[in-house]
Parts: structure tokens; sequence; C-alpha cells
């Protein structure tokens, strides 16, 4: 995304939903990785205190400025130990998974306000300024919950896909994995930072920039306004 390219308006609407995802989306995330573990016999996230919404619990401070910055981020690991599961390897699958879900869910969830507001006649330009921003918002969520799933399910460390994966490998494939953990992280984190893997499937919302109504919202006169240890994900926008 260039800045330069970019409004005033654009950029603050950037760095808004930039805060969003740091403040709620990503909590969300790191609660549901939290609760399922627990559930699974795990209190190791409760001790640690990460059983909680409190967006404060969740931040790395690092990784947030990071988000802020660059649109790529990531909140604090949610800790856990399998040897306290009653299952281990169902417990990590399931813990893992939990946070995915999680953002699944959410989108589902605010696809039912989305969609009234499709059905909505539009009959002044106030009530389309106030529903445009309404519905640019549920947009957004939308899109980086389900980007932000579909992403963390890549089966590759540091994301939760690759703890998914692991719970179906021989205990041989998962120590190798292990071994080589940091390693393969650093190469992936790479491979983001590079033009390699700058591609709309890692998006959550590429080039977002500003408000935008998709078609399904009318308008008075037929136009557009004009323009995101359980390892947690990256997050891009």
């Amino acid at each position: 995304m260039n800045l330069l390219s970019m409004s005033k308006q654009q950029i603050l609407m950037m760095f808004i939903a930039r805060v969003i995802i740091i403040l709620l989306v990503l909590p969300l995330h790191e609660f549901a990785h939290a609760w399922v573990a627990r559930l699974c016999g795990d209190d190791t996230a409760d001790s640690k205190g990460r059983l909680t919404l409190n967006p404060f619990s969740h931040v790395d401070p690092f990784g947030a400025i990071l988000l802020l910055l660059t649109g790529f981020g990531w909140a604090k690991p949610v800790p856990i130990n399998p040897n306290r599961m009653r299952n281990p390897r169902t417990g990590v699958i399931w813990t893992s998974l939990a946070g995915p879900a999680s953002n699944l869910l959410i989108a589902f969830v605010m696809m039912i306000p989305f969609r009234i507001l499709s059905s909505i006649s539009i009959t002044s330009e106030a009530m389309y300024n106030t529903l445009s921003i309404i519905y640019s918002i549920l947009y957004f969520f939308i899109l980086v919950n389900i980007g932000l799933a579909v992403f963390n399910l890549i089966p590759i460390p540091p994301l939760d896909g690759s703890n998914i994966l692991l719970g179906f490998l021989p205990y041989k494939a998962i120590y190798w994995v292990q071994q080589h953990r940091q390693v393969i992280s650093f190469v992936f984190l790479i491979l983001i930072f590079s033009d390699f893997l700058n591609t709309a499937f890692l998006l959550t919302a590429a080039d977002f920039q500003g408000l935008y109504v998709p078609d399904e919202l009318g308008t008075p006169d037929g136009q557009r306004t004009d323009g995101l240890m359980t390892d947690d994900a990256a997050t891009f926008f």
C-alpha cells in the first residue's frame, strides 16, 4: 500500500482499522486459544492471566508497533502445556483450531447486520453517509476475520496450522519440525516481508484504503464512496 497515493482520510481510516485489529480482533483470537485449552484440561493460560478479553493482556508491544507501521504484526503467544491436557494430541489440535474458528464465527455474526443493511432503501444523502460508514466497518471486520482465519491455517510455524498438522504426524516428524522450528519460522518471515509472498491470499484486507461501500448498498444517485504455547497469527492489512 502506497501511503503517498492515499488521502489524509484514507490514512486515518487505515490506522484506526489497525488499532481495531490490535485491541479487538487479535485479543479475541488469543482468548479463544486460552479458553479451549482450559476446556481440554490445561489451565496454564488461565494461570498466566490470558483467559481474558482484556486486550492489554494479549498485546505484544513490538508486534503492535510493527502492525501500526507496516500492517504486519502479532499478539503474545498463548502458553499451553499439552501434558496437562486430557488428550495431548487432540487437545493441541482443538486449541490451535480455536483461534481461526473464533475469527470465522465473528465474520459470520457480522454478516447478519451486513446483509440487513444491504436491503435498506436509501432515502437521503445523510442516511447514505451514515449507513456507508457502518457498512464499511462491518465489511472490514468480515474481511479481516476471514483473512486472519485462512492465514493462520497455513501449516507453517509459527502459525496455528502448523500445530494442527503436527497433531496428525508421527512423532519422528514432529521432533524434526520442533528441532527446526525457529529456522522455518525465520525463513517464512523473510518470505512474508519480501515480494515473494506479497499476494492477495496473504492479505486480510488487501489495499484497504478508507471507506468502501460494496455494490449491494444502494445510493440515491447510484454512486459509491471513495476509498484488518499456541502461536498467534500475523495480520496483514
